[in-house]
């Protein structure tokens, strides 16, 4: 009788053992799995990367590319206007998949997220009005310069030393109230993203019929690049929008989205 309990508590243990490596088999599946649907979080103020056109609608280059790659994977992709001050909160929490607004790549964000392969070169400037005196960075000294509130814009502007020499650093929530204040006359200069500044600077130049503004050439607060930000464990998602990226670069894709919103080079 003994030797049939035991015989029978060792069957049932490797019965559970397999019920046990079926099921890690299936979650190491599980997480090899793109979801159906992603969610971008995006400032939807950021031209020409992600913004409102005139009808309202979503439009720019960090949309077309979104779109494009989501294609290609065969998901489905929606984008989340978001306070780009809590980005990474709400990345955490679940609200969104994905930060795919001209985010800048930078070691300190790199603790918080994990990044897809650079897509785009930018740099951080400086923007003054035509008539400014300001010629140079060091003509700062004194001045009150505006930026958006966690934008690397603002990190640039901190780690320099011309920082300790300024009369104020004024953030906002979006660059659109800095160019108001900046056309006001509140602040004299506006540290920003370079793709957003010459974006803009263009669209109301045209508008207005003249030159309004003046980007100091030279000036800049040196070169980085742009990334998509994901949670640290969505390494397979990042790796398939990595892939799917290097492909519309292949094809000819991402040369058109290039072309189409920043001029053919």
């Amino acid at each position: 009788m003994k030797k049939i309990i035991l015989l029978l508590i060792f069957l049932l243990s490797i019965l559970m053992c397999s019920k046990k490596e079926d099921g890690q088999t299936e979650a190491t599946a599980g997480e090899q799995k793109l979801p159906d649907k992603i969610i971008v979080g995006l400032d939807d103020t950021f031209a020409p990367m992600g913004f409102r056109d005139e009808k309202g609608e979503l439009v720019g280059f960090d949309i077309d590319l979104a779109k494009a790659v989501a294609e290609k994977l065969g998901i489905e992709v929606q984008f989340q206007p978001i306070n780009w001050d809590s980005k990474e909160m709400e990345l955490k929490n679940g609200n969104i998949n994905l930060i795919w607004n001209g985010l800048s790549i930078t070691e300190e964000r790199k603790k918080q997220l994990l990044f897809s392969v650079p897509y785009l070169e930018n740099s951080q400037i400086i923007l003054v009005k035509k008539d400014s005196l300001i010629k140079t960075k060091e003509d700062l000294k004194g001045k009150i310069i505006g930026t958006q509130s966690k934008s690397s814009g603002e990190d640039a502007v901190l780690a320099d030393p011309v920082n300790s020499e300024l009369k104020e650093l004024r953030t906002y929530d979006t660059y659109d109230q800095a160019f108001l204040d900046l056309d006001a006359g509140r602040i004299e200069a506006i540290a920003g993203d370079e793709v957003l500044a010459r974006f803009i600077k263009a669209n109301k130049e045209k508008k207005e019929g003249k030159e309004l503004y003046t980007i100091l050439e030279g000036s800049d607060f040196g070169k980085e690049e742009y990334g998509i930000g994901a949670k640290k464990e969505d390494t397979y998602l990042i790796e398939k929008i990595n892939e799917t990226i290097e492909e519309l670069k292949k094809d000819g894709t991402y040369k058109k989205i290039y072309d189409k919103w920043f001029g053919a080079e």
